[in-house]
């Protein structure tokens, strides 16, 4: 099998996201690291890509260099991942999307549910993939439960609870620390601070889960530091569109919580537990019978499950295989596209800039309704009302 070419714009030398990305797309030997604009000092950019291993005529200084380095070569990249800071997200998708690239993009996708709106807009104008890394959704089990939900197993669902919630920015001493205070600060996070950073990935996992829309929600959002101006802690209830009724707590200032995302889904006929912490494992409830335990890797599972499980049973699963099994569909949906025939369904799970889309609309929902002493808004971008 022929390899994909892979380029990588941000995530250099001591950022926290960018090994995950080169190990995810590298686990399955589908991609090869070919071409990145890595630093946004460019000289360190440049060396740092190669010490990694590319080219020096590949190694480029920033994006805008990369972009017209690579979209005439005959062997320019298949995808190229965005892992920048927020703010510029949307103009370099942008412009890989317009000139003929598939992009897979950190979350947030934008900063403005307009620019998402253009996004969705652009990549269906050009027929190009554009995902966005909820990576969290790569995870084996959480897989196996959109699988159980879909086959029926849990009945309608009634109720879902989603939690991202730690204690890691709790200490009000760290008020003036710049590795922490641009999160509370407007002018650079936006209008959120705890919920664009980590309730919209709890959020997704819901509608990833369920199947579901988020159509209204309203949120009590506070900030439990008085110095910050955007809230660090955040509950919000939201309705779906299968009728589903939703509850999310997120929250940055829970002290003992290390990373807390966790998701529960309760329906007419059992209910579901799962957590990232201990991500091998799924406790399920059957109506009137006893607790069961689903382990990873284990015989009987669901296709989405089985295609994403990466290590034999009782070994630890970690984000970077989750994020590679987001590669993996992206490699799925690629080679389909180019060969011209349906993706394979197990694979067709990646997040899109629908997604991306929907949670900057709840972004801006939850912080009007939390402004309105949670008055209840519609959480949906206008452009799918």
């Amino acid at each position: 099998m022929v390899k994909l070419n892979w380029g990588m714009i941000g995530g250099g030398e001591g950022s926290q996201i960018g090994p995950a990305h080169r190990l995810g797309s590298g686990l399955d030997g589908a991609f090869s690291f070919v071409a990145g604009a890595l630093d946004h000092r460019p000289e360190e950019g440049r060396a740092y890509g190669q010490r990694l291993g590319l080219a020096a005529d590949r190694s480029y200084g920033d994006w805008r260099e990369m972009l017209e380095g690579e979209k005439n070569r005959d062997d320019r990249v298949d995808l190229v991942t965005v892992a920048t800071p927020n703010a510029t997200h949307f103009e370099i998708t942008k412009s890989f999307l317009e000139n003929g690239f598939n992009v897979l993009c950190e979350k947030p996708m934008t900063m403005t549910v307009e620019e998402g709106e253009e996004i969705v807009k652009i990549a269906k104008a050009t027929g190009k993939i554009c995902a966005v890394n909820y990576g969290y959704s790569g995870y084996s089990l959480v897989r196996h439960m959109r699988a159980m939900v879909a086959r029926g197993d849990l009945g309608k669902i009634r109720l879902v609870k989603a939690e991202f919630a730690h204690g890691h920015h709790a200490d009000a001493a760290d008020a003036d620390n710049p590795r922490v205070r641009w999160r509370y600060d407007p002018a650079q996070a936006g209008v959120s601070a705890q919920f664009a950073d980590c309730g919209i990935h709890a959020l997704h996992m819901a509608s990833f889960v369920t199947g579901q829309e988020v159509e209204r929600l309203s949120a009590d959002t506070v900030s439990c530091i008085e110095s910050r101006v955007l809230e660090d802690d955040a509950m919000v209830n939201f309705r779906m569109d299968g009728g589903t009724v939703g509850r999310l707590w997120t929250s940055s200032v829970a002290i003992g919580r290390q990373h807390g995302l966790t998701l529960q889904v309760f329906g007419e006929t059992g209910g579901l537990r799962w957590s990232q912490e201990q991500p091998n494992q799924l406790y399920y409830m059957p109506l009137n019978e006893r607790l069961q335990v689903i382990e990873r890797g284990e015989a009987n599972l669901s296709p989405e499950a089985d295609r994403t499980t990466r290590v034999t049973i009782g070994h630890a699963e970690g984000m970077p295989l989750a994020f590679a099994n987001i590669y993996s569909d992206l490699d799925e949906a690629i080679r389909a596209q180019k060969e011209g025939r349906a993706i394979d369904p197990a694979a067709d799970l990646y997040p899109r800039a629908e997604d991306g889309l929907r949670s900057m609309a709840a972004v801006f929902a939850v912080a009007d309704s939390g402004k309105d002493n949670g008055t209840w808004v519609d959480a949906r971008p206008p452009m799918f009302r």
